[in-house]
Parts: structure tokens; sequence; C-alpha cells
């Protein structure tokens, strides 16, 4: 008898298509597994994501930062948390506008543009936030809260459909 094989799916497959149906002004898109890793002793700023060695490393708290690419820095404190968060990629004109709904943080360019990241809540989700660009977003978020946030960013998006 063959053994079974089990195919690996991407927790928030059932949303794929109201994510496509999503207009231009607000796109949501669930990004393919991102290898992270928790790491101690290559740290940004505070509150804020650097690229290093082909991954980005975000700001956590002192002395902490999470490592988002395939090979974690070297000569560092690293613990694999892969599974732990997936990735959202939010972008368009009206991004910000759905973002501020359930984020209590100041989301102007001004304040939170590229580079940036904060460590904080949308809706009810605890989330790690990265401003890429002016328009365009990465959320994220633990597994097990996916699909959950997902739907509040559907709803969240309805006044720009």
């Amino acid at each position: 008898m063959a053994e079974p094989t089990l195919s690996r799916t991407h927790p928030l497959e059932a949303w794929t298509a109201a994510f496509e149906a999503l207009p231009p002004a607000v796109r949501i898109t669930a990004e393919p597994y991102v290898p992270m890793f928790d790491v101690r002793g290559v740290t940004a700023e505070p509150n804020t994501w650097i690229e290093v060695d082909g991954g980005r490393a975000v700001w956590l708290g002192p002395d902490e930062s999470l490592y988002l690419g395939a090979t974690p820095p070297p000569d560092a404190a690293v613990t694999d948390v892969s599974a732990q968060r997936i990735a959202l990629r939010l972008t368009g004109g009206h991004v910000r506008d759905v973002l501020a709904q359930g984020c209590a943080i100041d989301l102007h360019p001004r304040v939170f543009g590229r580079g940036r990241s904060a460590v904080t809540t949308l809706g009810q989700a605890g989330i790690v936030l990265l401003a890429l660009g002016d328009d365009d977003f990465l959320v994220l978020v633990r597994s097990s809260f996916a699909g959950y946030l997902a739907d509040w960013l559907l709803d969240a998006t309805l006044e720009f459909t």
C-alpha cells in the first residue's frame, strides 16, 4: 500500500479569490512562505526594518530582531520561528485608510514611511507591520489568526470597492 502524501497548503488559500477580486485601490496578497528567525545580536534601530544579507531584519525590541530570509545572519543567536507567522502584502492608494480602521499607530507617510516597522494590533490580531513603500505594507500575523485577519481586512476594504 502506498504511503499517503500530505500537500502543503497556505493558511489563507481559501481567501485567494476574495483577495483577487479587490480593486487596485486596495490589494491584498497572501505572500508565499518566507523563512523567519528570531535573532539576538543583530538589531535594527527601534521601530525600523533594514535589509541584511538578502533578507530583512525587523526590530522587535532591545537586542531582538525578526529576520525574514533564507539564511539568518552569521554570528547571532538564532531561533527558527518560520511556522509562527504568515505574511500578507497590502498595496494601493487606500491601504493606509484600511489599516487606520483597526490600527492605533500614526500611519501618515511622514511618520510611518519606508523602513518603519511596528509591533501592534490590527483589529484584534497582534501583528508586525512593515512599511515597504508609500502604499506598500507587509503584515506579519500569527498563523492561527490569519483567517480572522483576512476576514477583517476584507470587511475594512468594503468602502473602497
